[in-house]
């Protein structure tokens, strides 16, 4: 499976967490998953949602779409949509988020403009994300060591 990072290989073989790369899409396409809806698809159909293509609006529409579609069929929870932010903090390199270097400070880290200009959409996505107070951090180093930060 493309897209997944090392850092989530406690549970990449079973898809038994929402990976990075979904996560990326649902908040890309608008659309709020719970783990409750992915760990009620079967497993083929969670790595379909890993690896379907996501770069287009066509891909983006269809796969909002197939979300809805397979919270339907395997769950009795609906989906919400979530707003899409037009100018989302990973589609910009020129400025490293105040987030990100706020949780590298705290965890003695420096992370330079560069660093953050040298990493992928992805990479910075997932930065984003294990920054968050509301996040379990536990990943963050593990992350700056993959991306060779640290």
């Amino acid at each position: 499976m493309n897209n997944l990072f090392e850092f989530e290989q406690d549970f990449v073989k079973a898809l038994n967490c929402i990976p990075m790369v979904v996560r990326y899409k649902l908040d890309s396409c608008g659309v709020k998953l719970k783990l409750e809806h992915w760990n009620k698809f079967p497993h083929e159909v969670r790595q379909q949602l890993v690896e379907n293509p996501m770069s287009t609006p066509e891909e983006m529409a269809g796969y909002r779409s197939l979300l809805y579609q397979l919270a339907e069929q395997y769950t009795n929870i609906p989906l919400k949509d979530l707003p899409i932010d037009d100018h989302p903090l990973w589609l910009d390199s020129t400025e490293l988020p105040d987030i990100v270097q706020q949780k590298a400070e705290e965890m003695g880290v420096e992370i330079t403009l560069k660093h953050w200009q040298n990493l992928t959409q992805l990479q910075r996505f997932a930065l984003l994300k294990l920054s968050r107070p509301s996040h379990e951090n536990k990943n963050f180093l593990p992350a700056l060591r993959e991306f060779k930060i640290l």
